[in-house]
């Protein structure tokens, strides 16, 4: 029934989504935290109608420490056309704007000072986003492809690898020194395109993605929580009602640990960012 339910919500997101959807010449008068949505129960909802997800391609939607920048990719037509969009509140609206052209996926430290870009950065400065820099040769390997790279607030960085066929490696910060990143166990690095983690900021729990073994379908949503010994607990498929047939894939909290964020790919070229009450992990805890 659960899965019936999901399929619905997702054949009615379409729906409404292609018969509302605005541009930046039109953009909406938005009001109240989360660009003014109403916020979701323990049912995934798409984010947004129409304003971040609509009738196009729209993933990868992450909120800065500061809750008053929404950052997300958007393409119309090919791939190679995506770009990153930001919705910022400022002078007491949320106004959209695009940051670039995708170049990476973003990610936002927890002190809002840094968007991670893979295996590049920007810094907040004074008057924006800095030019990208490099996080050093540790990171450059040729051999390796990483696409999303996130950070615990005590500089953990834990990040993918497609060119290793799709592998989860970490990275920790010891004494201030960096530490060469390792591959992660089989808890996390079983079955096939294992990727887009998500570190808590207290590093208490692991989202990421993959497909496995007695899945839903194709890629799903994984959490594996920290026991007391400081290890990985088992992976936990994050169940009926946030995964479907299709990929669902780059999960994350809202700084503010309110709601669980992340996106499903609807087919035909089409995908969207849903969320859900971040409820949703506590109860995946007593498994």
């Amino acid at each position: 029934m659960k899965r019936i339910c999901t399929l619905i919500v997702l054949l009615f997101s379409i729906l409404l989504i292609n018969n509302k959807s605005y541009s930046q010449d039109n953009f909406p008068v938005l009001e109240g935290p989360y660009l003014g949505q109403e916020p979701p129960g323990l049912i995934p909802e798409v984010f947004a109608p129409g304003i971040v997800s609509t009738k196009d391609w729209e993933i990868e939607g992450v909120f800065a420490p500061s809750m008053k920048e929404f950052y997300f990719a958007r393409y119309r037509g090919t791939y190679d056309d995506a770009k990153t969009y930001v919705i910022q509140y400022k002078n007491g609206a949320w106004h959209e704007s695009v940051v670039e052209r995708r170049s990476g996926e973003v990610f936002i430290s927890t002190d809002g000072n840094t968007m991670h870009l893979g295996n590049k950065y920007r810094e907040r400065t004074a008057s924006g986003w800095s030019e990208k820099k490099s996080l050093g040769p540790m990171f450059e390997r040729e051999d390796w492809g990483i696409m999303r790279l996130s950070a615990s607030a005590r500089g953990t960085y834990v990040f993918d690898d497609y060119k290793s066929g799709g592998v989860i490696r970490i990275s920790t910060l010891v004494d201030g020194k960096r530490q060469e990143p390792k591959k992660m166990g089989p808890v996390v690095n079983t079955g096939k395109v294992t990727a887009h983690p998500f570190i808590a900021p207290d590093e208490s729990y692991l989202i990421w993605d993959s497909e496995r073994e007695g899945g839903y379908g194709e890629s799903d949503l994984y959490i594996s929580f920290r026991q007391e010994d400081g290890s990985w607990g088992p992976a936990i498929n994050m169940g009926e009602d946030i995964n479907t047939e299709r990929d669902d894939a780059y999960g994350s909290v809202t700084p503010d640990g309110k709601y669980f964020f992340f996106h499903t790919h609807l087919g035909e070229g089409k995908a969207n960012i849903f969320w859900v009450d971040a409820q949703v992990i506590e109860n995946l805890r007593r498994y």
